[in-house]
C-alpha cells in the first residue's frame, strides 16, 4: 500500500543557513522519483544563478512572497506572489529577488534529479570554493545543467 507522506511547517530536510534557504518537501523518495519539491527563501541581494538550462528536467516555481525577476534568454519576467513560471528542458534560466525582503517561492524539478544538485551545491559552499563559472561547471555536468543564455535546439 502506497503511504501518504506529510511534511509539515518546520519539517523537510532544510539546506542554507540564516535567511537563505531550501527546504526539501519531497526529495524523490514518495513519487518513484518522478518529482522534487522545494521551498526556496532567498534574501534581497542574493547574488543569482549563473543563467543555465537543463537537458533531462523541468522546473516550475511558485511565488509565495517577494518579487522575483525571471530571466530567460534576454527577457525579463517580474513575479509576485500567486505567479507560476514552468522552465521546459532546453529553456535558459535565471532568477533573482529583486525586492527588499524576503521572496519565498516553491520549486519542483520532474524528475526529481535535482534535489540531489541542491546538497551538492552546498557541500560545495560549505568547503569553501567560490561559486564561479569555473566551480559551477563540472557540479552542473553531473546533473545536465550547463550555463546557456540561448534554448536548446
Amino acid at each position: 500500500m502506497a503511504k501518504v507522506n506529510i511534511v509539515r511547517p518546520g519539517e523537510g530536510e532544510i539546506l542554507g543557513s540564516g535567511a537563505q534557504r531550501i527546504r526539501i518537501l519531497e526529495n524523490g523518495e514518495h513519487t518513484e522519483h518522478r518529482l522534487g519539491f522545494a521551498e526556496v527563501t532567498i534574501p534581497p541581494g542574493t547574488p543569482s544563478p549563473l543563467q543555465h538550462r537543463h537537458a533531462q528536467h523541468d522546473e516550475g516555481f511558485y511565488v509565495l512572497a517577494g518579487t522575483f525577476r525571471f530571466t530567460v534568454g534576454e527577457d525579463h519576467y517580474d513575479a509576485g506572489p500567486g505567479t507560476w513560471v514552468i522552465v521546459p528542458t532546453g529553456a535558459p534560466h535565471t532568477f533573482a529577488n529583486v525586492g527588499d525582503e524576503n521572496a519565498v517561492m516553491l520549486n519542483t524539478f520532474t524528475p526529481d534529479l535535482y534535489v540531489q544538485y541542491f546538497r551538492d551545491f552546498k557541500a560545495m559552499i560549505d568547503s569553501g570554493q567560490p561559486v564561479t563559472a569555473e566551480t559551477m561547471r563540472p557540479l552542473w555536468k553531473n546533473y545536465a545543467t550547463e550555463i546557456s543564455n540561448e534554448y536548446a535546439s
